[in-house]
């Protein structure tokens, strides 16, 4: 598939496609493809090509000049995007920074906060891992927990992050907290940074479905950090990680749905293989219609979404119809391609190198959980789109 991005982006888009010809070679072109949210594939070749990212200046492209970006707008971003995921270049080890923390730095942070960490963001000196999630709060981050109460010039901080993704290796965590012990809900939280280093972090390696170590369970325990290390407003944390998460939502748009067309393609090829063998029998036949179909109506909502941002426009409660209709269709696609794959698809277990297809449907069932589940997903769209009365809260 081709985009028009109009005139204006035609020179940075060929610069673009030149450095990618030039740079995605020999292992890093043998890695095409590899990794994703929820997949630690091929961590240190991903982490090497973060680095040549970083050195050719194609980290940040957005991000103001004076903290290391290029200072260049929305529409360069979205091009780079989409001619990344064209060239199915590995997926960024250090996305969780890249796509979450940063933006937020430069959106709400101090200008301490952003001259400390977005540079070493940039260069890819320091690893981040994000805390929201709590064994009894996944997707309802209004009932985090976790504690922080300060001490002189510090905060000290009690709890347990669970799922965090890649936490065994980060550097700093970005931790929501409850800062007012008397709060309920949203209200009372801040959102804290957090160093890994330090005596009272102990962090636990979580195996994901795939046999992948990806994430991780992360104990706080009169664990410190400065009191200015706060982003936004103390007790405004909740305004902060919603902020976040709609960062998560809109940067992840273009490659998810590219990758996703790669893999309905795969599955149309499969799927005419089993025709010409007469093996594709009506039912599935008309499930792999509906599985394209679905890739295809991906793509519309996700230009209408883009063209919005484009036009300075916030999306709103669109782009949590994109969000529950990309993970719970990549999850049909997923286990549709495990069918057509036959009783090979079904064989797991321990010894057993899973393929790509195996691989896709297993990691796409926490596409439905993180970055808000596919039920709070529902319950937005039905409260803010269709007019619904509003579940009863507690």
């Amino acid at each position: 598939m081709e985009l028009d991005f109009g005139p204006e982006a035609e020179g940075f888009r060929a610069e673009v496609r030149d450095w990618l010809d030039g740079h995605l070679v020999g292992e890093f072109a043998e890695h095409r493809g590899v990794g994703g949210p929820t997949d630690a594939e091929a961590w240190e070749v991903r982490l090497a090509w973060d680095r040549e990212l970083a050195a050719g200046g194609w980290l940040g492209i957005s991000w103001p000049k004076e903290y290391g970006g290029r200072g260049l707008g929305l529409l360069e971003e979205i091009v780079f995007n989409y001619e990344y995921a064209r060239a199915a270049a590995p997926y960024r080890a250090t996305c969780s920074a890249l796509d979450l923390l940063g933006p937020m730095l430069v959106a709400m942070g101090s200008e301490a906060q952003k001259r400390r960490f977005l540079p070493r963001i940039l260069d890819v000196s320091e690893l981040w891992g994000q805390g929201f999630s709590e064994p009894g709060a996944g997707s309802d981050l209004a009932s985090v927990r976790t504690r922080a109460e300060r001490d002189g010039e510090d905060w000290v901080i009690n709890g347990q992050k669970v799922w965090t993704t890649m936490g065994h290796v980060a550097d700093w965590l970005y931790v929501l907290v409850r800062t007012d012990p008397d709060s309920q809900r949203h209200k009372g939280l801040s959102m804290l940074l957090v160093p890994t280093d330090q005596p009272g972090v102990e962090v636990r390696t979580i195996r994901n479905l795939a046999g992948q170590d990806e994430f991780a369970e992360v104990f706080l325990t009169d664990a410190r950090t400065r009191a200015d290390l706060v982003v936004g407003e103390v007790g405004q944390g909740w305004r902060t990680a919603m902020g976040t998460l709609g960062i998560e939502r809109g940067a992840t748009l273009l490659p998810q749905q590219l990758t996703f067309e790669r893999e309905a393609e795969a599955l149309l090829a499969a799927a005419r293989a089993k025709a010409e063998a007469g093996q594709l029998d009506p039912e599935l036949r008309a499930r792999v219609v509906q599985a394209w179909t679905s890739v295809r109506i991906m793509r519309t909502t996700n230009l209408r979404t883009i063209g919005e941002l484009l036009a300075g426009r916030d999306p709103g409660p669109q782009s949590h119809i994109a969000k529950l209709y990309a993970s719970t269709g990549h999850v049909r696609l997923g286990h549709l391609a495990s069918e057509l794959a036959g009783p090979a698809g079904q064989i797991t277990g321990s010894g057993y190198a899973l393929d790509t297809r195996q691989r896709t449907f297993l990691l796409s069932l926490a596409e439905t959980i993180y970055g808000g589940a596919s039920q709070v997903q529902r319950n937005i769209i039905g409260e803010q789109v269709l007019g619904l009365p509003r579940e009863p809260r507690p």
